[in-house]
């Protein structure tokens, strides 16, 4: 078993944190996607979206998509749950990772593809208004968490979650995007220093 990933890609690294928190072993094999090593007919056939990472299990089956992979390993290993506990809490994750995904990590990613410089070859074409548009839609998210943090520890509710670790990579990853992140947000602040200072969060 391996994931095929860039480790210095978002998407990865929320892998790697999921595997890192339950304190599962895995093989990791890298590919690099500003070579256009995803792009290769080889990799087509782990993913035909040709998006990392991919997991590629002892039989040769094949998973892609992070969530996907991270629903894999909690119903292989449901402890400790970061997909929830029962109905109620495991619902409450998904609408909160799911904001986290749509409602900030999106607009991140969609401010470094089409701005950053780095990503001129790979995001044909780069639409320097829409980068824009999305650098304030990301700020927005942030504030409201920082509302939300203000009532308890963790995005989802009392514990650590995959929302936690979206909101984690994604807040993360303003830094390449070139987002910066008000110093008014002192709730955020806190949520950050905290879960940034857990050990997968170096996974």
């Amino acid at each position: 078993m391996k994931v095929v990933e860039d480790g210095r890609a978002p998407n990865p690294r929320r892998v790697r944190i999921f595997l890192a928190e339950k304190g599962i072993q895995m093989e990791y094999e890298q590919v690099d996607i500003n070579a256009s090593d995803h792009k290769t007919p080889e990799f087509a056939l782990l993913n035909p979206l040709q998006r990392v990472p991919v997991l590629v299990l002892d039989d040769g089956t094949t998973l892609s998509e992070s969530m996907a992979i991270c629903r894999y390993f909690e119903e292989v290993q449901p402890e400790p749950p970061l997909l929830g506990k029962d109905a109620l809490d495991k619902a409450m994750v998904e609408m909160w990772q799911r904001r986290m995904e749509l409602n900030l990590m999106f607009p991140v990613a969609q401010t470094f593809r089409h701005l950053h410089p780095a990503m001129a070859e790979m995001e044909k074409p780069q639409v320097a208004g829409w980068g824009e548009v999305n650098r304030p839609r990301a700020l927005t998210m942030l504030s409201l968490l920082d509302r939300e943090l203000g009532n308890r520890p963790f995005i989802a509710g009392e514990d650590f979650t995959m929302a936690d670790i979206t909101a984690l990579v994604a807040v993360d990853f303003m830094k390449p995007a070139r987002i910066e992140r008000p110093d008014n947000l002192k709730n955020l602040d806190r949520w950050h220093e905290q879960v940034s200072s857990r050990p997968s969060a170096k996974a």
